[in-house]
């Protein structure tokens, strides 16, 4: 991979830094040789990014000709909208005060060069700097404010080479130096893979869609595929463009960091799964309802209901019947009730945290059939089959979950109409990677739910296909980057 650092003037560069080409960003926004080259890296390291200034520009045509800019244009957005900065400071509001604790000013300054700081103490704060606002050189303001007295960030700022003192300038070469030779910021260093793709993981999550051993499969077919995958958390957010695609498997939700993720990645211009509406539409039970209804896909008898219309579901569902909250996932949020009492009292307790739940017939069944469905194509069939002694497929009691067997079966082997309607129902949702949940009842199917960001997890979906389950799905991944990165023609 080409590195190149474009900056305001090269007379005015001070630094020399090992396998890092210097250009001037007249020079690279005009000159024909910078026009193409994916595999080219940008640190952009103007003295301005204000808004059409020549350092906006550079970062701007540098996404435009499939480089890959440092920072990018939403990097630079964010550093300059004062919402953004606020949330962020939020965000890391302990670890701020843990790092400033000792400073007895009421305002300090922060210099980060390329995530580090000439005092090391500084380190941890730098590190999650420099993972959501991915620029080389800035200066982050803090100061404190309230009744408390509390450090708040106001504002991050680039660094022009100018501003940085001459005693400093071993410590950014060095920082510099060791950023382009490791492996973190570039994982094709070490390959010939053309394109990278983050895999948005956390090992902590309880209920992760994807187990580590599946990840490592995901890896593995991702290289055989001509992808180079790197794992990423959500400290990472403002890098996601130095890669190609970003793959989300931690539980997504709109009002969560996984959204967010999303948004940024396909602004980007990124191949993304899962992408922002496919998030947004699955994560809702309610616009699932109605989206399936309206396109005469069989549901079991379904009211969307408001507070004053509790009195409905008795006569319309009968009892026992099942309520859900319309975010809901895991089969948390969603309760049987068998009697008035317990209906009245779960569904006060759903439209406390929203103004719409959902209440649906209760139907049983043995399991509930998994149609895995991506890029409009069904990948793989299991059955999920209910908690022994409970009416769900996971049973949460006291702090602990307790599951139903998984069987993975070969679509061939899963009747044709419940394969039929898994397809229709994923294609009314778009293109991305779903779990099509069915339920099978006498001679007629009927659809659960459709589901981002599904569980793949190793020993369970990919019972029946091995890992050609995680081909399958890198193999999309892989089209989608050829068709975006194929030389349009002249």
């Amino acid at each position: 991979m080409r590195t190149l650092v474009v900056v305001s003037n090269p007379k005015d560069w001070p630094f020399s830094i090992p396998g890092v080409e210097v250009v001037g960003a007249k020079k690279y926004l005009t000159e024909s040789e910078h026009l193409e080259g994916h595999t080219t890296k940008v640190f952009n390291l103007c003295r301005s990014y204000r808004y059409q200034s020549m350092g906006y520009y550079v970062s701007l045509l540098a996404a435009a000709r499939g480089h890959r800019p440092v920072p990018s244009i939403s990097t630079i957005q964010d550093m300059k909208a004062a919402e953004i900065v606020r949330i962020r400071s939020d965000d890391l509001a302990d670890l701020v005060e843990k790092s400033l604790g000792h400073i007895v000013s009421d305002a300090f300054v922060l210099s980060i060069y390329f995530g580090r700081n000439i005092a090391r103490r500084y380190d941890r704060l730098c590190a999650r700097l420099f993972g959501i606002f991915h620029a080389p050189l800035v200066r982050a303001h803090f100061a404190r404010v309230g009744r408390n007295s509390e450090w708040e960030l106001q504002r991050v700022a680039p660094i022009s080479a100018g501003e940085i003192p001459t005693h400093h300038h071993e410590f950014v070469v060095k920082a510099a130096t060791e950023y382009f030779a490791s492996r973190r910021w570039n994982p094709s260093r070490s390959n010939t893979a053309p394109y990278d793709l983050a895999i948005l993981f956390d090992e902590n999550d309880p209920e992760p869609p994807s187990c580590e051993r599946a990840i490592k499969r995901f890896m593995k077919a991702a290289r055989a595929l001509g992808m180079e995958p790197s794992i990423v958390d959500r400290d990472e957010y403002a890098r996601l463009g130095e890669y190609d695609a970003l793959f989300i498997r931690e539980t997504t939700n709109v009002n969560h960091h996984t959204y967010r993720f999303a948004r940024r990645a396909q602004a980007e211009g990124l191949v993304v799964v899962d992408d922002p509406e496919s998030i947004v539409r699955c994560t809702n039970k309610i616009y699932l309802a109605e989206l399936m209804l309206r396109h005469d896909i069989r549901i079991p008898k379904t009211l969307v209901v408001q507070r004053d219309g509790v009195e409905r579901i008795i006569p319309e569902l009968g009892l026992p019947c099942v309520l859900k909250q319309p975010d809901s996932a895991f089969s948390q949020g969603v309760v049987k009730v068998e009697t008035e009492a317990a209906l009245y009292d779960e569904s006060e307790r759903l439209l406390s945290k929203s103004e719409l739940i959902v209440a649906q017939q209760y139907m049983p069944t043995t399991f509930d059939w998994r149609i895995g469905v991506f890029d409009g194509q069904p990948l793989w069939a299991c059955r999920y089959y209910m908690a022994g002694g409970h009416w769900q497929i996971i049973q949460h009691k006291g702090g602990q979950q307790r599951s139903g067997r998984v069987e993975s079966l070969r679509l061939e082997d899963v009747p044709r109409q419940v394969v039929r309607m898994a397809v229709r129902a994923a294609d009314l949702i778009g293109d991305g990677l779903y779990g099509v949940d069915l339920k099978q009842s006498g001679r007629g199917v009927y659809l659960v739910e459709v589901n981002d960001n599904p569980s793949l997890d190793f020993g369970y979906e990919d019972g029946a296909l091995g890992d050609e389950l995680y081909t399958r799905v890198m193999k999309v991944f892989a089209k989608r980057l050829d068709a975006l990165h194929a030389p349009r023609p002249r």
